[in-house]
């Protein structure tokens, strides 16, 4: 079984500028899903710091994530994506590639490793696998919409009001 998520959206914004949004902004285009929460104190505020994806609780204490793999700008980022209540054999990983196309970027969401997690863990809230996978699918489609609007706002924001 391949249990994977594969979710893209085009982004009227350069690589670059969308690569940024994603790790510079996540605090602001992050859409919390508490179906999916890493912790039962989230939600908190997403960032990349000291090369890695954490969540900043409420109460002031630090979530890790995952930690970045690949860091290459405007192009690819690879990061571990881990609940609080998975066992250390419980590995997913989620890669983003930004990809040129015509004056935007395709932004495509791979989220890998559900395999790791079994059917009857919590994190799968009794869903079988192709449930699972598509709503945890709908989530990343919304995330994305929260980031193109980021990275548009970003982009027309630099004077460059040509593209759509």
């Amino acid at each position: 079984m391949n249990s994977r998520i594969v979710v893209s959206l085009r982004i009227a914004a350069s690589p670059e500028v969308v690569f940024d949004a994603f790790v510079d902004d996540i605090a602001v285009w992050w859409r919390p899903n508490g179906l999916f929460a890493f912790t039962p104190r989230s939600p908190g505020v997403m960032a990349f710091e000291d090369g890695r994806l954490v969540e900043r609780l409420p109460n002031g204490k630090v979530f890790e994530v995952g930690v970045v793999s690949v860091w290459e700008r405007g192009a690819r980022l690879v990061f571990g994506w881990r609940q609080a209540a998975f066992t250390p054999d419980m590995n997913t990983e989620v890669e983003v590639r930004f990809e040129a196309v015509g004056e935007g970027t395709r932004v495509t969401v791979e989220h890998r490793g559900w395999d790791s997690v079994p059917a009857p863990h919590v994190a799968r809230h009794g869903f079988p696998n192709a449930a699972f996978l598509a709503r945890h699918g709908e989530w990343w489609r919304n995330l994305l919409a929260g980031l193109a609007a980021r990275a548009n706002s970003v982009h027309l924001g630099a004077g460059d009001e040509g593209l759509s």
